[in-house]
Protein backbone atom coordinates (compact mmCIF):
# COMPACT_ATOMS: atom_id res chain seq x y z
CA UNK A 1 0.00 0.00 0.00
CA UNK A 2 1.29 3.50 -0.90
CA UNK A 3 -1.50 5.93 0.40
CA UNK A 4 -4.59 5.73 2.65
CA UNK A 5 -6.89 5.80 -0.48
CA UNK A 6 -5.93 2.20 -0.99
CA UNK A 7 -7.96 1.18 2.11
CA UNK A 8 -10.85 2.00 -0.53
CA UNK A 9 -9.84 -0.93 -2.81
CA UNK A 10 -12.53 -3.52 -2.13
CA UNK A 11 -10.54 -6.27 -3.67
CA UNK A 12 -8.06 -5.81 -0.93
CA UNK A 13 -10.23 -7.48 1.67
CA UNK A 14 -11.35 -10.55 0.86
CA UNK A 15 -7.86 -12.16 1.83
CA UNK A 16 -7.69 -10.74 4.55
CA UNK A 17 -10.41 -12.26 5.52
CA UNK A 18 -9.24 -15.18 5.47
CA UNK A 19 -5.96 -14.05 7.15
CA UNK A 20 -8.09 -13.21 10.02
CA UNK A 21 -9.88 -15.99 10.31
CA UNK A 22 -6.79 -18.35 10.22
CA UNK A 23 -5.75 -16.40 12.96
CA UNK A 24 -8.68 -16.36 15.28
CA UNK A 25 -8.62 -20.64 14.50
CA UNK A 26 -4.84 -20.31 16.09
CA UNK A 27 -6.09 -18.43 18.84
CA UNK A 28 -9.14 -19.98 19.66
CA UNK A 29 -8.28 -23.00 21.78
CA UNK A 30 -6.05 -20.96 24.46
CA UNK A 31 -7.96 -20.36 27.76
CA UNK A 32 -7.56 -16.22 28.46
CA UNK A 33 -9.16 -14.46 31.31
CA UNK A 34 -8.11 -10.71 32.35
CA UNK A 35 -4.73 -12.11 33.54
CA UNK A 36 -2.44 -15.33 33.45
CA UNK A 37 -0.38 -17.35 31.25
CA UNK A 38 -3.72 -17.27 28.25
CA UNK A 39 -3.54 -13.83 27.78
CA UNK A 40 0.70 -13.87 27.90
CA UNK A 41 0.17 -16.37 25.09
CA UNK A 42 -2.24 -14.36 23.19
CA UNK A 43 0.00 -11.11 22.87
CA UNK A 44 3.05 -13.16 22.12
CA UNK A 45 1.79 -14.56 18.86
CA UNK A 46 -0.02 -11.04 18.15
CA UNK A 47 4.02 -10.30 18.65
CA UNK A 48 5.16 -12.69 16.36
CA UNK A 49 3.06 -10.06 13.39
CA UNK A 50 2.48 -6.80 15.22
CA UNK A 51 5.33 -4.72 16.90
CA UNK A 52 3.28 -4.69 20.19
CA UNK A 53 4.85 -3.66 22.79
CA UNK A 54 3.46 -5.80 26.19
CA UNK A 55 3.36 -4.04 29.43
CA UNK A 56 3.20 -5.01 32.62
CA UNK A 57 1.53 -4.00 35.72
CA UNK A 58 2.17 -5.34 38.91
CA UNK A 59 -1.06 -6.86 41.19
CA UNK A 60 -1.69 -4.37 43.56
CA UNK A 61 -1.44 -1.67 42.22
CA UNK A 62 -4.14 1.34 42.40
CA UNK A 63 -5.97 2.08 38.93
CA UNK A 64 -8.59 5.25 40.22
CA UNK A 65 -10.95 3.43 42.36
CA UNK A 66 -9.43 -0.51 41.41
CA UNK A 67 -6.65 -2.35 42.19
CA UNK A 68 -4.86 -4.55 39.68
CA UNK A 69 -5.57 -8.23 40.67
CA UNK A 70 -3.76 -10.80 41.56
CA UNK A 71 -2.54 -13.01 38.24
CA UNK A 72 -5.32 -16.27 37.67
CA UNK A 73 -3.61 -19.49 36.35
CA UNK A 74 -5.79 -22.72 35.53
CA UNK A 75 -4.40 -25.89 34.30
CA UNK A 76 -7.07 -28.49 35.02
CA UNK A 77 -10.50 -28.99 36.11
CA UNK A 78 -13.05 -31.76 35.81
CA UNK A 79 -15.93 -33.48 37.87
CA UNK A 80 -15.87 -37.34 38.41
CA UNK A 81 -18.25 -39.42 39.46
CA UNK A 82 -18.23 -42.42 41.37
CA UNK A 83 -16.91 -45.05 38.81
CA UNK A 84 -14.38 -42.41 37.74
CA UNK A 85 -16.24 -41.34 34.83
CA UNK A 86 -15.24 -37.03 33.88
CA UNK A 87 -18.88 -35.13 33.68
CA UNK A 88 -17.35 -31.99 33.34
CA UNK A 89 -13.60 -31.84 31.68
CA UNK A 90 -11.50 -28.64 31.57
CA UNK A 91 -9.70 -30.31 29.16
CA UNK A 92 -12.55 -30.64 26.44
CA UNK A 93 -13.76 -27.16 26.55
CA UNK A 94 -11.90 -23.92 28.52
CA UNK A 95 -15.26 -22.17 29.26
CA UNK A 96 -16.21 -25.27 31.81
CA UNK A 97 -14.49 -23.49 34.39
CA UNK A 98 -15.53 -20.24 35.68
CA UNK A 99 -13.21 -17.45 35.07
CA UNK A 100 -11.36 -16.75 38.64
CA UNK A 101 -12.60 -20.10 40.03
CA UNK A 102 -11.48 -20.49 43.48
CA UNK A 103 -9.23 -23.72 43.56
CA UNK A 104 -11.36 -26.65 44.37
CA UNK A 105 -10.09 -30.61 45.62
CA UNK A 106 -12.83 -32.23 47.41
CA UNK A 107 -16.14 -34.42 47.05
CA UNK A 108 -19.31 -33.10 47.54
CA UNK A 109 -22.63 -34.55 47.07
CA UNK A 110 -24.95 -34.08 43.80
CA UNK A 111 -26.95 -31.24 45.46
CA UNK A 112 -24.10 -29.12 46.19
CA UNK A 113 -22.29 -29.48 43.11
CA UNK A 114 -25.27 -28.56 41.44
CA UNK A 115 -25.39 -24.82 43.55
CA UNK A 116 -22.29 -24.39 41.63
CA UNK A 117 -22.85 -25.13 38.13
CA UNK A 118 -24.52 -23.15 36.20
CA UNK A 119 -25.73 -24.27 32.79
CA UNK A 120 -27.95 -22.76 29.69
CA UNK A 121 -31.41 -24.90 30.18
CA UNK A 122 -33.05 -23.57 27.28
CA UNK A 123 -30.13 -23.77 25.10
CA UNK A 124 -29.00 -27.61 26.83
CA UNK A 125 -26.08 -28.55 24.06
CA UNK A 126 -24.65 -24.86 24.83
CA UNK A 127 -21.71 -24.32 27.60
CA UNK A 128 -22.09 -21.10 29.35
CA UNK A 129 -19.47 -18.38 29.84
CA UNK A 130 -18.96 -16.56 33.42
CA UNK A 131 -16.83 -15.06 35.24
CA UNK A 132 -15.67 -14.33 39.60
CA UNK A 133 -13.33 -11.42 38.90
CA UNK A 134 -13.94 -9.76 42.11
CA UNK A 135 -16.03 -12.45 44.25
CA UNK A 136 -14.08 -15.10 45.96
CA UNK A 137 -16.18 -18.10 44.99
CA UNK A 138 -15.86 -21.26 43.08
CA UNK A 139 -17.57 -22.69 40.01
CA UNK A 140 -18.54 -24.63 36.87
CA UNK A 141 -20.18 -24.20 33.71
CA UNK A 142 -21.49 -27.10 31.98
CA UNK A 143 -24.43 -28.06 29.16
CA UNK A 144 -27.32 -28.60 30.76
CA UNK A 145 -27.73 -32.22 29.00
CA UNK A 146 -24.54 -33.36 31.00
CA UNK A 147 -25.83 -32.55 34.18
CA UNK A 148 -29.83 -32.89 34.32
CA UNK A 149 -30.22 -36.52 35.05
CA UNK A 150 -27.09 -37.09 37.03
CA UNK A 151 -27.66 -39.49 40.06
CA UNK A 152 -27.51 -38.98 43.41
CA UNK A 153 -24.14 -39.97 45.05
CA UNK A 154 -20.56 -38.43 45.48
CA UNK A 155 -18.81 -36.17 43.11
CA UNK A 156 -15.42 -35.84 42.81
CA UNK A 157 -14.65 -32.19 42.40
CA UNK A 158 -11.19 -30.22 40.87
CA UNK A 159 -10.07 -26.93 40.10
CA UNK A 160 -6.63 -26.96 39.52
CA UNK A 161 -6.20 -23.00 40.24
CA UNK A 162 -3.66 -20.75 41.91
CA UNK A 163 -4.03 -16.86 42.62
CA UNK A 164 -0.32 -14.97 42.78
CA UNK A 165 1.30 -11.72 42.69
CA UNK A 166 1.68 -11.35 38.99
CA UNK A 167 0.66 -8.88 36.50
CA UNK A 168 -2.03 -7.29 34.48
CA UNK A 169 -0.51 -7.81 30.49
CA UNK A 170 -2.02 -5.84 27.82
CA UNK A 171 -0.75 -4.87 24.25
CA UNK A 172 -0.07 -1.67 22.74
CA UNK A 173 0.98 -0.95 19.01
CA UNK A 174 1.49 2.79 18.19
CA UNK A 175 2.09 4.07 14.59
CA UNK A 176 3.48 7.87 14.70
CA UNK A 177 1.90 10.28 12.57
CA UNK A 178 2.67 13.78 11.85
CA UNK A 179 0.41 15.00 14.36
CA UNK A 180 0.52 13.69 17.87
CA UNK A 181 -3.28 13.86 18.10
CA UNK A 182 -4.40 10.07 18.03
CA UNK A 183 -7.01 7.79 16.86
CA UNK A 184 -7.38 4.89 18.92
CA UNK A 185 -8.55 1.45 18.37
CA UNK A 186 -9.48 -0.63 21.45
CA UNK A 187 -10.38 -4.55 21.94
CA UNK A 188 -10.63 -7.01 24.79
CA UNK A 189 -8.31 -9.86 24.79
CA UNK A 190 -9.91 -11.56 28.41
CA UNK A 191 -12.29 -14.18 26.86
CA UNK A 192 -11.66 -17.95 26.68
CA UNK A 193 -12.34 -19.70 23.35
CA UNK A 194 -15.20 -17.43 21.86
CA UNK A 195 -14.95 -15.85 18.79
CA UNK A 196 -16.91 -13.57 17.71
CA UNK A 197 -16.32 -11.78 21.30
CA UNK A 198 -14.02 -11.48 20.98
CA UNK A 199 -11.39 -13.16 19.08
CA UNK A 200 -12.66 -11.43 16.15
CA UNK A 201 -12.37 -7.60 17.59
CA UNK A 202 -8.80 -8.94 18.09
CA UNK A 203 -7.90 -10.10 14.63
CA UNK A 204 -9.80 -7.15 13.38
CA UNK A 205 -7.40 -4.28 15.78
CA UNK A 206 -4.25 -6.87 14.40
CA UNK A 207 -4.91 -6.39 10.44
CA UNK A 208 -6.23 -2.58 10.73
CA UNK A 209 -3.28 -2.04 12.75
CA UNK A 210 -0.77 -3.76 9.95
CA UNK A 211 -2.36 -1.84 7.06
CA UNK A 212 -2.47 1.06 8.67
CA UNK A 213 1.41 0.46 9.30
CA UNK A 214 1.86 0.59 5.56
CA UNK A 215 1.47 3.99 4.72
CA UNK A 216 1.82 7.96 5.80
CA UNK A 217 -0.92 9.26 8.24
CA UNK A 218 -1.78 12.36 9.68
CA UNK A 219 -3.14 11.28 12.86
CA UNK A 220 -0.77 9.01 15.07
CA UNK A 221 -2.47 5.49 16.09
CA UNK A 222 -2.63 3.56 19.06
CA UNK A 223 -4.18 0.18 19.23
CA UNK A 224 -5.05 -1.71 22.48
CA UNK A 225 -5.08 -5.24 23.48
CA UNK A 226 -6.43 -5.25 26.88
CA UNK A 227 -8.23 -6.89 29.67
CA UNK A 228 -11.95 -5.88 29.46
CA UNK A 229 -12.76 -3.18 32.36
CA UNK A 230 -9.74 -3.61 34.19
CA UNK A 231 -7.75 -3.37 31.16
CA UNK A 232 -9.10 0.17 29.85
CA UNK A 233 -9.29 1.28 33.33
CA UNK A 234 -5.29 0.65 34.32
CA UNK A 235 -4.23 2.15 30.87
CA UNK A 236 -6.01 5.56 31.49
CA UNK A 237 -4.52 5.62 34.87
CA UNK A 238 -1.38 5.02 33.63
CA UNK A 239 -1.63 7.30 30.55
CA UNK A 240 -3.80 9.88 32.38
CA UNK A 241 -1.62 12.60 31.31
CA UNK A 242 -1.49 12.28 27.44
CA UNK A 243 -5.04 10.98 26.88
CA UNK A 244 -5.74 14.18 26.14
CA UNK A 245 -4.26 13.12 22.63
CA UNK A 246 -6.71 11.26 21.37
CA UNK A 247 -9.35 12.56 19.43
CA UNK A 248 -11.68 9.75 17.81
CA UNK A 249 -11.25 6.18 18.78
CA UNK A 250 -13.31 3.01 18.70
CA UNK A 251 -13.89 -0.13 20.52
CA UNK A 252 -13.78 -2.99 18.13
CA UNK A 253 -15.19 -6.31 19.15
CA UNK A 254 -18.01 -8.90 17.48
CA UNK A 255 -17.18 -8.07 14.12
CA UNK A 256 -16.93 -11.55 12.81
CA UNK A 257 -21.11 -12.64 12.43
CA UNK A 258 -22.83 -11.76 9.77
CA UNK A 259 -25.38 -9.75 11.78
CA UNK A 260 -26.24 -5.84 10.71
CA UNK A 261 -23.92 -3.60 11.57
CA UNK A 262 -24.26 -1.58 15.27
CA UNK A 263 -23.09 1.62 16.05
CA UNK A 264 -22.96 3.20 19.56
CA UNK A 265 -22.42 6.68 19.64
CA UNK A 266 -19.65 8.00 22.09
CA UNK A 267 -20.94 10.06 25.18
CA UNK A 268 -20.22 13.47 23.65
CA UNK A 269 -22.88 12.17 20.89
CA UNK A 270 -21.96 14.25 17.87
CA UNK A 271 -18.85 13.88 17.93
CA UNK A 272 -16.42 13.51 14.17
CA UNK A 273 -15.67 9.91 14.95
CA UNK A 274 -19.72 9.22 15.57
CA UNK A 275 -20.56 11.42 12.13
CA UNK A 276 -17.88 9.77 10.19
CA UNK A 277 -19.10 6.04 11.16
CA UNK A 278 -22.50 6.22 10.41
CA UNK A 279 -21.98 8.47 7.51
CA UNK A 280 -19.69 5.33 5.87
CA UNK A 281 -22.63 2.97 7.43
CA UNK A 282 -25.32 5.31 5.66
CA UNK A 283 -23.39 4.56 2.49
CA UNK A 284 -22.06 1.13 2.34
CA UNK A 285 -24.43 -0.85 4.14
CA UNK A 286 -27.90 -2.35 3.48
CA UNK A 287 -28.84 -2.53 7.11
CA UNK A 288 -27.43 -1.12 10.03
CA UNK A 289 -28.54 0.35 13.74
CA UNK A 290 -27.43 3.10 15.37
CA UNK A 291 -27.89 3.87 19.17
CA UNK A 292 -27.13 6.50 22.33
CA UNK A 293 -24.47 6.19 24.49
CA UNK A 294 -25.17 4.04 27.12
CA UNK A 295 -22.81 3.38 30.36
CA UNK A 296 -23.39 -0.14 29.75
CA UNK A 297 -21.17 -2.17 27.80
CA UNK A 298 -17.70 -2.74 26.32
CA UNK A 299 -14.59 -0.33 27.47
CA UNK A 300 -16.19 2.87 25.67
CA UNK A 301 -18.36 3.63 28.68
CA UNK A 302 -14.22 3.67 30.61
CA UNK A 303 -12.96 6.19 28.00
CA UNK A 304 -16.09 7.87 27.82
CA UNK A 305 -16.45 8.11 31.73
CA UNK A 306 -16.86 12.00 32.82
CA UNK A 307 -13.50 12.71 33.31
CA UNK A 308 -11.97 12.27 30.44
CA UNK A 309 -15.22 12.17 28.13
CA UNK A 310 -13.35 10.78 24.88
CA UNK A 311 -15.18 10.39 21.66
CA UNK A 312 -14.82 6.96 21.36
CA UNK A 313 -17.64 4.78 19.95
CA UNK A 314 -18.39 1.22 19.33
CA UNK A 315 -18.83 -0.39 16.11
CA UNK A 316 -19.90 -3.70 16.07
CA UNK A 317 -22.34 -6.46 14.15
CA UNK A 318 -24.44 -8.55 16.51
CA UNK A 319 -23.24 -6.81 20.54
CA UNK A 320 -23.60 -8.11 23.61
CA UNK A 321 -26.34 -10.21 24.29
CA UNK A 322 -27.94 -9.29 21.23
CA UNK A 323 -27.22 -12.97 19.52
CA UNK A 324 -27.97 -15.87 21.12
CA UNK A 325 -24.05 -17.57 20.91
CA UNK A 326 -23.22 -14.87 23.02
CA UNK A 327 -21.25 -15.81 26.27
CA UNK A 328 -21.56 -19.72 25.46
CA UNK A 329 -19.96 -22.48 23.58
CA UNK A 330 -21.87 -21.75 20.29
CA UNK A 331 -19.55 -18.95 19.94
CA UNK A 332 -17.78 -20.59 17.79
CA UNK A 333 -15.71 -21.24 14.68
CA UNK A 334 -18.75 -21.80 12.64
CA UNK A 335 -19.80 -18.14 13.84
CA UNK A 336 -17.45 -16.55 12.57
CA UNK A 337 -16.72 -16.21 8.79
CA UNK A 338 -14.22 -14.40 6.29
CA UNK A 339 -16.86 -12.60 4.57
CA UNK A 340 -17.74 -11.00 7.75
CA UNK A 341 -14.64 -10.12 8.56
CA UNK A 342 -13.35 -8.61 5.98
CA UNK A 343 -17.13 -6.56 5.60
CA UNK A 344 -16.04 -5.16 9.22
CA UNK A 345 -12.69 -4.34 8.17
CA UNK A 346 -13.69 -2.41 5.29
CA UNK A 347 -16.03 -0.67 7.37
CA UNK A 348 -13.17 0.42 9.56
CA UNK A 349 -10.74 1.51 6.87
CA UNK A 350 -13.06 3.34 5.33
CA UNK A 351 -13.45 5.21 8.55
CA UNK A 352 -10.47 5.98 8.88
CA UNK A 353 -10.17 7.23 5.26
CA UNK A 354 -13.03 9.92 6.76
CA UNK A 355 -10.63 10.95 9.42
CA UNK A 356 -7.60 11.05 7.62
CA UNK A 357 -8.57 12.90 4.67
CA UNK A 358 -11.03 15.06 6.52
CA UNK A 359 -9.80 18.93 6.42
CA UNK A 360 -11.22 22.10 5.48
CA UNK A 361 -10.99 24.05 2.26
CA UNK A 362 -10.61 27.84 0.79
CA UNK A 363 -11.97 28.35 -2.53
CA UNK A 364 -9.53 30.37 -4.29
CA UNK A 365 -12.33 31.60 -7.26
CA UNK A 366 -15.32 32.24 -5.04
CA UNK A 367 -17.12 34.85 -6.75
CA UNK A 368 -19.49 32.75 -8.74
CA UNK A 369 -18.92 29.04 -10.27
CA UNK A 370 -15.77 28.60 -11.93
CA UNK A 371 -15.48 27.47 -15.50
CA UNK A 372 -14.32 23.93 -15.06
CA UNK A 373 -15.04 22.69 -18.17
CA UNK A 374 -11.92 24.48 -19.75
CA UNK A 375 -9.91 23.05 -17.06
CA UNK A 376 -10.61 19.54 -17.83
CA UNK A 377 -13.04 19.14 -15.01
CA UNK A 378 -16.54 19.19 -16.26
CA UNK A 379 -16.74 15.90 -17.88
CA UNK A 380 -14.21 14.48 -15.30
CA UNK A 381 -15.10 10.89 -13.65
CA UNK A 382 -12.63 10.79 -10.57
CA UNK A 383 -11.62 6.84 -9.16
CA UNK A 384 -14.07 4.83 -10.56
CA UNK A 385 -17.08 7.40 -9.52
CA UNK A 386 -20.09 8.13 -12.03
CA UNK A 387 -20.12 11.32 -13.71
CA UNK A 388 -22.83 12.55 -12.24
CA UNK A 389 -22.24 12.32 -8.49
CA UNK A 390 -18.68 12.89 -8.79
CA UNK A 391 -20.04 16.56 -11.03
CA UNK A 392 -22.08 17.17 -8.10
CA UNK A 393 -19.43 16.35 -5.50
CA UNK A 394 -17.36 19.30 -7.58
CA UNK A 395 -20.13 21.93 -7.49
CA UNK A 396 -20.87 20.81 -3.39
CA UNK A 397 -17.11 21.27 -2.68
CA UNK A 398 -16.74 24.52 -5.02
CA UNK A 399 -19.83 25.84 -3.22
CA UNK A 400 -19.19 24.91 0.54
CA UNK A 401 -15.62 25.44 0.68
CA UNK A 402 -15.64 28.86 2.39
CA UNK A 403 -12.97 27.76 5.18
CA UNK A 404 -15.73 26.83 7.71
CA UNK A 405 -17.11 23.35 6.23
CA UNK A 406 -14.75 20.51 6.40
CA UNK A 407 -15.54 17.99 3.77
CA UNK A 408 -17.19 15.69 6.01
CA UNK A 409 -19.53 18.32 6.57
CA UNK A 410 -19.82 18.58 2.79
CA UNK A 411 -20.48 14.95 2.10
CA UNK A 412 -23.25 14.95 5.22
CA UNK A 413 -25.11 17.72 3.07
CA UNK A 414 -24.72 16.77 -0.26
CA UNK A 415 -25.36 13.14 0.80
CA UNK A 416 -22.54 12.04 -1.63
CA UNK A 417 -19.99 9.44 -0.37
CA UNK A 418 -17.15 10.94 1.44
CA UNK A 419 -14.68 9.32 -0.52
CA UNK A 420 -16.35 10.62 -3.87
CA UNK A 421 -16.35 14.41 -2.11
CA UNK A 422 -12.85 13.79 -1.11
CA UNK A 423 -11.65 13.10 -4.89
CA UNK A 424 -13.18 16.09 -6.00
CA UNK A 425 -11.65 18.39 -3.43
CA UNK A 426 -8.25 17.15 -4.88
CA UNK A 427 -9.17 17.06 -8.54
CA UNK A 428 -9.88 20.58 -7.56
CA UNK A 429 -6.94 21.71 -5.72
CA UNK A 430 -4.55 20.22 -8.27
CA UNK A 431 -6.67 22.39 -10.33
CA UNK A 432 -5.80 25.41 -8.48
CA UNK A 433 -9.25 26.15 -7.43
CA UNK A 434 -8.64 25.81 -4.08
CA UNK A 435 -6.31 25.50 -1.17
CA UNK A 436 -5.84 24.25 2.60
CA UNK A 437 -7.56 26.23 5.52
CA UNK A 438 -4.75 25.06 7.19
CA UNK A 439 -4.66 21.32 7.70
CA UNK A 440 -6.34 20.86 11.25
CA UNK A 441 -5.97 17.86 13.41
CA UNK A 442 -9.71 18.88 14.66
CA UNK A 443 -11.35 17.10 11.82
Amino acid sequence: MNSLSDLLDSSLFPPLGETMYAMIRELYPICRSITGKGAEETLDRLQASLEIQIRRVPTGTPVFDWTVPKEWNIRDAYVRDSSGRKIIDFQKSNLHVVSYSQPVNKQVPLQELLQHVITLPSHPDWIPYRTSYYTENWGLCAAHNQVRDLPQGTYDVFIDATFSDGHLVYGEYCKPGDLDDEILISTHICHPSLCNDNLSGIALTAMLAKLVSKFPTRYTYRFLFIPGTIGSITWLSQNREHVHRVKHGLVATCVGDAGPFRYKRSRQGNAVIDRAVLHVLKHCSQNFHESEFSPYGYDERQYCSPGFNLAVGSLTRSSHGQYPQYHTSADDLELVAPINLAQSLEVYARVIHCLEANCTYVSLNPYCEPQLGRRGLYDAIGGNHAPDTFRMALLWVLNQSDGKHSLLDIAERAEIPFDVIADAASALAGAALLAPNPPSASG
